[in-house]
């Protein structure tokens, strides 16, 4: 069963809400603030976080920073807050997926599997020649060494392990990091992070052979 922390403050929204994921096979956490969701991830593991910006004891942003420094957990902000500023904010600070308030369940159930789905939080390991993904804790390593990647760069890598074996265009690439908001990714910045995935998996990275280009569509992780 995929386990949910709902950060919210709002008891109404916190009912309603945990009732009907409840209703949709989710098992779900509250927490009112920063420091009783802090305490709720010492106590046990979690899948993803719904988190709200406006808390009592702190904001959403600096416990968004925690979440993906400390426990590389998916995270889906849930705000009133729609305004351009706090998008982009929460993006830079690693945040999977952004929904405004008021929002539609469903809408809200479809972006935490394609959320999962694509940070593949499904407690596995994933093995690619050297290269091994604990997607349950978050990490990779190469040939027993830990490969130090940010938010997006991991992100990417779990894009091509999904698809393995499938040509994925830029377009496609760039819609998968950001989903809703691709505008805020340049076709440039895609070029940037392949580049730096390459030069921290490949052995040797100006002839790749993890992950291939496929001139004039894009890329293939064979």
């Amino acid at each position: 069963m995929i386990k949910l922390l709902l950060v919210e403050d709002d008891s109404s929204i916190v009912k309603n809400l945990s009732e009907y994921l409840v209703s949709e096979g989710f098992l779900v956490t509250s927490a009112s603030g920063q420091n009783e969701a802090l305490q709720k991830l010492e106590q046990r593991t979690f899948d993803l976080v719904l988190l709200d910006i406006s808390l009592p004891d702190g904001n959403g942003f600096s416990l968004c920073s925690m979440l993906k420094s400390e426990y590389r957990l998916p995270v889906i902000f849930l705000t009133a807050s729609g305004d351009e500023y706090s998008t982009v904010t929460g993006f830079e600070l690693g945040a999977d997926d952004y929904i405004s308030k008021p929002f539609r369940p469903r809408e809200l159930v479809m972006r935490i599997k394609n959320v999962l789905r694509l940070t593949g939080s499904k407690g596995k390991t994933v093995s690619i020649g050297a290269i091994e993904v604990d997607t349950e804790k978050g990490k990779a390593t190469k040939n027993g060494k830990d490969i130090f990647l940010s938010a997006l760069e991991y992100r990417l890598l779990l894009i091509f392990i999904n698809n393995r074996g499938a040509v994925l265009t830029r377009t496609k690439l760039l819609d998968s990091i950001w989903d809703i908001a691709g505008e805020y990714v340049s076709d440039n910045t895609l070029t940037v992070y392949i580049k730096r995935l390459r030069e921290k998996l490949e052995d040797e990275p100006a002839n790749p052979t993890l992950i291939k280009t496929v001139r004039g569509i894009g890329y293939r992780m064979d």
